[in-house]
């Protein structure tokens, strides 16, 4: 039995207040590529759907670039390190590893024969540093800053400049190799966010927190002049992008735009107006080939039209930030995969295409703990926000009579036949209907944990911390305790009844996952060993035989009722991160969410 990796939907970028997001683009113009969290992410530009994770960072990631040779990418992070990594195999082979100063690196840049690496950023005795690739040794010294340098360049034809722009509202030109201090330049009067040579080397520009944008010679350092005239933007801008052909240049701010701008004659061509709200506002931009992309606050990558400058061709959506739970619906024949993220977003993602949206109005407000779809094709939610929802999936928007408040914090939820729901909340169980509570009950004994309706309806079996599962029975509109308790290794984290109710899967924190047999009265049982901590989640196939579960020990395992020993094991799923969903598309396709912001499909073979 074997797997494959299908498809890979990638998170967003992450992204904050203020601070300006580096783009990389790969220089045959076909990828782009950005970073959230300890990953960086590389996308197709043409089908962003198509994306690969590189996950060997131990610290978040700060900016990731490709070298001008296309066969390497150098990756910054916070705790200083650069790692220069192959960019043609699928395992991404580390080339060298540097540490170039003790800090946050917030930019890099190389030399277009790719032999020489400018990186800047928080240092604490230096912000700046340029080295030989191949070597780490040192080509020349980054001076002239009194504060932290946000953004560095170098021109791309000889004789070779370097350029830096920091928090200091200066900027620094040093010519080179070795890379020997020339001059600042201190026209801005906020923070300089981004420092970016014409791919010619006539020119280079430098942006700022003051809303201009300065030309400057590329050889001498020498001003030219301004875009823009008095100011290029009302709001502080983060970024600017060169056209290949070194006539223009696109400028992202937060005042919500992104500006193309004919650099000859210093004026705006065309103005993008990506939205009012404060998300909306531009932090970085890419010019490849002839896509103009920018990314907004909300994480959210535009693809820009230059004939309809206020609504981008297309915005690629997704997760920024950790995913709790995924579940999956079929509808007319389509699959669709929905994620509940830690800051209250669902996403649906269309299986095949891995097209995204999110659904419309106002939603959770906290994050979103589990998910599941009931037979009136509602997507049911439980939240850290205390409630319970009922989403449409033909209408896929929020609404504000579909929201049920929880006495406590809700921690786990199973639907039945009926429009039946039942929600583990902390200390109590209570059972929904149609949208509506009709019974809760406390003062349990012990503390529950997960639940899980018999698909028949009619039992309910709640596992507790207590490491015992306890079978209730729906009488009208009450829960009543049967009497009857199932013994498992340690304290329950998930359970599931198989789609034909012939089984009942429970999961603890000792390692162990029980399946118990439902005709002979539960008293027949099998266990399964093989994770190396507690594990968190589990979800059955449709053909009622295999289930899946992870743990965190960031294993993936696919078990087999019908033989215990034949089972399909997928190390590092979701590298670094352990799996915190999984559902099933159909009987050979699992589905896998996780801390990472990722959602992958992977194929399994018998």
């Amino acid at each position: 039995m074997s797997y494959e990796l299908k498809s890979v939907f990638a998170s967003l970028p992450h992204m904050e207040r203020g601070v300006a997001k580096v783009l990389g683009g790969d220089p045959k113009g076909n990828n782009f590529l950005y970073t959230n969290g300890k990953s960086v992410i590389i996308r197709n530009i043409e089908n962003p759907a198509i994306a690969d994770v590189y996950t060997e960072h131990p610290h978040q990631v700060i900016v990731a670039k490709y070298a001008p040779s296309g066969f390497y990418i150098a990756s910054g992070d916070v705790s200083g390190k650069i790692r220069i990594w192959d960019t043609t195999q699928k395992e991404h082979l580390l080339k060298y590893e540097y540490q170039p100063f003790g800090g946050k690196i917030k930019d890099i840049a190389w030399t277009e024969d790719s032999k020489r690496i400018a990186v800047v950023g928080e240092g604490r005795e230096k912000f700046g540093a340029v080295f030989l690739w191949d070597s780490g040794s040192s080509v020349g010294e980054i001076v002239g800053h009194s504060k932290i340098i946000n953004s560095v360049d170098l021109k791309q034809t000889r004789p070779y400049r370097l350029v830096t722009g920091s928090d200091d509202a200066c900027t620094t030109f040093l010519e080179g190799p070795p890379f020997k201090f020339k001059c600042t330049i201190s026209d801005h009067s906020r923070f300089v966010n981004c420092v970016r040579f014409s791919p010619d080397g006539n020119r280079y520009a430098s942006a700022g927190a003051d809303g201009q944008i300065f030309l400057y010679d590329g050889k001498t350092g020498d001003k030219l002049g301004s875009l823009g005239g008095e100011k290029a933007h009302e709001g502080g801008i983060y970024a600017v992008s060169w056209s290949p052909d070194s006539t223009q240049l696109i400028s992202a701010s937060g005042d919500k735009t992104v500006k193309l701008w004919d650099v000859g004659s210093g004026t705006a061509v065309t103005t993008f107006n990506l939205g009012s709200g404060v998300l909306d506002q531009q932090l970085g931009c890419l010019w490849q080939k002839n896509h103009l992309l920018s990314v907004s606050l909300s994480g959210y990558i535009n693809y820009l039209d230059r004939n309809n400058p206020d609504r981008p061709l297309r915005t690629i959506k997704g997760h920024s930030k950790s995913i709790q739970c995924v579940t999956v619906h079929k509808t007319d024949g389509r699959s669709t995969i929905y994620s509940g993220s830690h800051d209250g977003h669902i996403n649906y993602w269309d299986a095949e295409s891995g097209e995204n949206e999110e659904f419309v109005g106002k939603g959770h407000s906290n994050l979103v703990s589990r998910m599941t779809v009931d037979e009136s094709s509602r997507l049911v939610t439980c939240s850290m926000d205390d409630t319970v929802r009922y989403t449409d999936l033909s209408k896929r928007e929020y609404s504000a009579s579909d929201v049920v408040k929880m006495d406590m914090q809700p921690k786990c939820i199973s639907v039945g036949p009926g429009g039946l729901t039942v929600t583990v909340c902390i200390g109590q169980l209570v059972l929904l209907k149609d949208k509506k509570k009709l019974f809760t009950l406390d003062s349990l004994g012990y503390e529950p944990e997960a639940a899980a309706v018999h698909p028949g309806g009619g039992v309910v079996a709640v596992g507790g911390a207590d490491g015992k599962v306890r079978l209730y029975s729906v009488q009208g509109n009450t829960l009543k305790d049967d009497g009857k308790v199932l013994e498992v290794q340690g304290p329950v984290t998930d359970m599931s009844y198989s789609p034909d109710g012939a089984y009942l899967a429970v999961t603890d924190e000792k390692k162990v996952i029980t399946v118990f047999t439902v005709a002979d009265g539960y008293t027949e049982k099998s266990e399964f060993y093989g994770h190396h901590a507690k594990v968190v989640c589990l979800s059955w196939s449709p053909d009622n035989d295999r289930f899946a579960t992870s743990g965190m020990d960031m294993m993936v395992y696919v078990w087999a009722v019908s033989n215990p020993e034949k089972r399909i094991k997928i190390p590092d799923a979701h590298r670094l991160h352990h799996v915190s969903g999984l559902a099933w598309l159909n009987p050979n396709t699992l589905v896998t969410s996780s801390h990472d912001a990722c959602v992958k499909q992977w194929t399994l073979r018998n």
